[in-house]
């Protein structure tokens, strides 16, 4: 997998604390996570990923989901979605990424494929994160 060069992401459950390296490092871990959700089509995976109440911007439209139901409800929509395209690969590329404190904005441009290889979608995604304990977390996303 490549991931831009992004050689810091996380889970969250690497330790983010103290310097940006640190935050870096368990930020790449939550994208990689992240992507392995997707790729695996697992739900909870993906939605661990996140914050609560989270907001996601697409379309021109904004949508809070306020707990995991509602979470868990969005993603399994995407991921039919998903299905029905074909898509059975989700690559990224890091465009721009910034710690400051407990918060990092993240920019992402995502290549989906189809299992021959074939690009299906393509595009930009804008992510807030926040720290959460040691946990980074997606608190928004806006998509391009």
């Amino acid at each position: 997998m490549d991931n831009g060069g992004v050689e810091n992401a996380g889970n969250g459950h690497a330790n983010g604390a103290g310097s940006n390296e640190g935050a870096e490092e368990a930020i790449a871990q939550l994208f990689d996570d992240y992507q392995a959700g997707f790729n695996d089509y697992d739900i909870d995976r993906i939605c661990d990923c996140f914050a609560l109440p989270a907001v996601i911007w697409q379309h021109e439209k904004g949508h809070v989901f306020a707990d995991d139901e509602e979470l868990i409800e969005n993603v399994e929509a995407l991921l039919k979605a998903l299905e029905k395209e074909g898509v059975t690969h989700s690559d990224f590329q890091v465009v721009s990424s910034h710690v400051s404190g407990s918060s990092a904005l993240v920019t992402l441009d995502w290549s989906q494929e189809s299992a021959d290889g074939e690009t299906v979608l393509e595009f930009t995604c804008h992510y807030q994160l926040i720290q959460d304990g040691v946990d980074w977390v997606i608190a928004a996303i806006v998509n391009e």
